[in-house]
């Protein structure tokens, strides 16, 4: 059976193939919706599972449907309402959730459009549905967090009591997370007058605000790719006992390895450091992708960079034959750190 990682990348990959077909909430609730709760461990085949066009009779609207209720030993545990790929989830598409989540069980609802799926509760005001959802999961942007936060709602681990414990602490730093990416992207007018009023010594014009707004926005950039660069120094000092071998780079032929291979190869590198000895992990520059091996070995592949071309995937080896998955960034590896690590348990060894 498939890893709830490789289902989730495999939606990923039909949403960006397929996603002028999958604009209605039929089209979602099909391709998207049904395989993704088939991935938690939910019989979707199970009408006294998942039960399609739940109807309960709420104050003024008889008969009024949801789309989905999951329950878990014969009890309602999840609500959950579908909308089209291409509709943005606001507050108003709460409506029904609002309403059966007061006559039901339910202590969580999911409104989806088949890309985000928003996990709400009750954290504000028992038996009523909070504005704001505690959790959000993205399947273009999955993050090791955020696989780490849906995990708990797998149907082999689900334990309302303990979900609910932390909802509280990851609404509020979810909000956190989303305000602060925000302001590195456009710092708001608090922010700067903030930073402003701090190091710099005087009267704070139009020019001076604009300043600090761009100086702010550098600072940001720079303090994640100090902190990126520090971990893979820190990876690579930690084998300082060893004789690491110089990253050959390939110029023969059609072949050059670019500078964005040889860091991806560091970050693996820096991932499996407490499995495999640093001086193990190599990398190996082919015509269409670029290998990272262990003991230079093409039968210990631990990863492939597929960088030449405008969408970049990275090849994982912890099944049978490689999988790509798509990347847009270097730091993105970080994402695949536990499926690296469990390839490079298969060579710790030697």
């Amino acid at each position: 059976m498939a890893s709830l990682e490789n289902v989730l990348q495999t939606l990923a990959l039909r949403l960006q193939n397929h996603s002028e077909t999958i604009v209605t909430e039929e089209a979602a609730k099909t391709s998207v919706v049904l395989p993704f709760l088939q991935a938690l461990g939910y019989d979707v085949f199970n009408p006294s599972e998942i039960v399609p066009e739940f109807t309960a009779d709420t104050i003024g609207k008889k008969g009024e449907k949801v789309d989905y209720a999951v329950k878990i030993d014969g009890e309602i545990k999840i609500l959950i309402e579908c909308k089209g790929l291409k509709t943005s989830l606001e507050k108003k598409h709460l409506s029904q959730l609002y309403r059966y989540f007061s006559v039901t069980k339910a202590k969580f609802a999911i409104l989806t459009n088949g890309r985000v799926f928003e996990f709400y509760s009750d954290l504000e005001e028992p038996n009523k549905l909070d504005s704001k959802p505690f959790f959000s999961f993205d399947l273009l942007d999955q993050r090791a967090s955020a696989l780490s936060e849906l995990k708990k709602f797998q149907k082999s681990s689900f334990d309302e009591a303990k979900i609910l414990a932390t909802a509280e602490r990851l609404k509020y730093t979810s909000a956190i997370k989303l305000f602060l990416s925000e302001q590195m992207e456009q710092p708001g007018d608090a922010l700067v007058k903030l930073v402003a009023s701090d190091v710099y010594e005087g009267r704070i014009t139009s020019h001076v605000r604009e300043m600090v707004l761009e100086a702010t926005k550098v600072a940001f950039r720079d303090l994640i790719r100090d902190a990126v660069q520090a971990r893979l120094s820190s990876a690579l000092e930690s084998s300082t006992e060893h004789e690491s071998p110089e990253v050959e780079v390939s110029t023969e032929g059609d072949i050059e390895t670019t500078q964005d291979e040889i860091e991806g190869m560091l970050t693996v590198r820096a991932v499996v450091r407490d499995i495999i000895d640093a001086h193990r992990v190599d990398l190996r520059d082919a015509k269409s992708y670029c290998a990272v091996l262990v003991d230079n070995n093409n039968r210990k592949p631990l990863a492939r960079m597929h960088f030449n071309r405008k969408q970049w995937y990275l090849g994982l080896f912890d099944g049978e034959t490689e999988e790509r998955v798509v990347i847009s960034d270097l730091k993105d590896i970080y994402a695949y750190s536990d499926r690296l690590r469990m390839t490079a348990e298969r060579y710790k060894e030697g």
